[in-house]
């Protein structure tokens, strides 16, 4: 390839991705906020001819309480931290549907994801799993990662790319995925504050450098080589950067957090190089005209350096298929 990429990945995984950390009092409008983000994000998409990779935990593949607890894993994840498993007692807290329970089932919106043609939906494995957290062993993974492609076959979809959650992996958990046809995976950042790591090995130190590269370019463009992402298999294609959502006390810095972006675009567009942006759709469940704006100013400046620069979109699937065809 001798133009530069632009990447969008989304780990798409509603209260499954946050359910050790908050709960419906305290996050359920973001959630419930989801449904309008998603559409308006796939409108801000087509307008402007931008695929995106929708990485969707494999329980959203389910219609209902009854379809998903029919389809367990036969082997569940079992963590020391008992908080971290969706496991225990799950067929208490979910509700009959998407209609009764839209917290934890989205069946609707993969629909509508899958409507378009521009878009991949991979996996955010089965149960939203943490690779490095105690307790869990592969085994258990590999029983999660084979139950989300095997439900994902059965809606029609093949599943080709990865994005691990909470960014957990390990050399191990990526040969996993190559056993079960996986081409390729969202690495992280090549910086020490991106480093893959457990829920206890984050310490907060970390968590405000990655807060301020946000908006203030302190690590670099992490733009990529397509030669460095061709001498991985499956294909590293790694995060460049997580689009932040609107906070309004920093509402002064959003310029600030459109330049951060828009200047490694640019970066990746003139010198051949793979920019990687993602986020979550509950990120834009609260304040979404604000996100959104922010979104189409990004999608903006894409179609500029698509102009200028011949800058394409991509899906992680789709650019992992050209470097092994190429």
């Amino acid at each position: 390839m001798n133009k530069g990429s632009f990447v969008i990945s989304l780990d798409f995984e509603l209260m499954w991705g946050v359910r050790d950390k908050r709960n419906k009092e305290n996050y359920g409008d973001a959630l419930i906020g989801v449904k309008t983000a998603i559409a308006r994000m796939l409108g801000s998409f087509k307008k402007h001819e931008v695929s995106a990779t929708f990485a969707t935990v494999g329980f959203l593949f389910h219609k209902n309480r009854e379809e998903l607890l029919i389809n367990l894993p036969n082997k569940k994840v079992n963590y020391t931290d008992k908080n971290l498993s969706p496991y225990p007692e799950i067929s208490t807290y979910l509700g009959k549907n998407e209609n009764d329970d839209p917290y934890y089932f989205g069946y609707s919106l993969l629909q509508l994801i899958k409507e378009s043609d521009l878009h991949e939906v991979s996996t955010h494995t089965y149960c939203h799993y943490y690779c490095l957290e105690p307790g869990q062993t592969l085994d258990m993974f590999k029983a999660d990662l084979a139950k989300a492609v095997e439900v994902a076959n059965r809606e029609g979809v093949q599943i080709k790319s990865i994005v691990f959650p909470r960014n957990q992996y390990s050399p191990e958990y990526i040969e996993i995925c190559k056993q079960n046809g996986l081409t390729c995976y969202r690495g992280n950042e090549e910086h020490f504050i991106y480093k893959s790591t457990n829920g206890n090995e984050q310490t907060s130190f970390r968590r405000a450098l990655r807060l301020i590269d946000g908006y203030f370019n302190i690590t670099g463009y992490h733009c990529y080589k397509y030669s460095s992402i061709e001498k991985t298999y499956p294909h590293n294609i790694p995060s460049s950067r997580f689009l932040r959502p609107y906070n309004k006390k920093l509402k002064f810095l959003e310029n600030q957090k459109l330049r951060r972006i828009t200047q490694a675009m640019t970066y990746a567009a003139k010198n051949n190089r793979v920019y990687h942006l993602w986020w979550h759709p509950h990120n834009f469940g609260r304040n979404t005209d604000e996100n959104i704006v922010m979104l189409e100013k990004i999608l903006e400046h894409y179609q500029f350096l698509k102009l200028k620069y011949q800058f394409q979109s991509i899906t992680m699937k789709d650019l992992s298929k050209h470097l092994i065809t190429k």
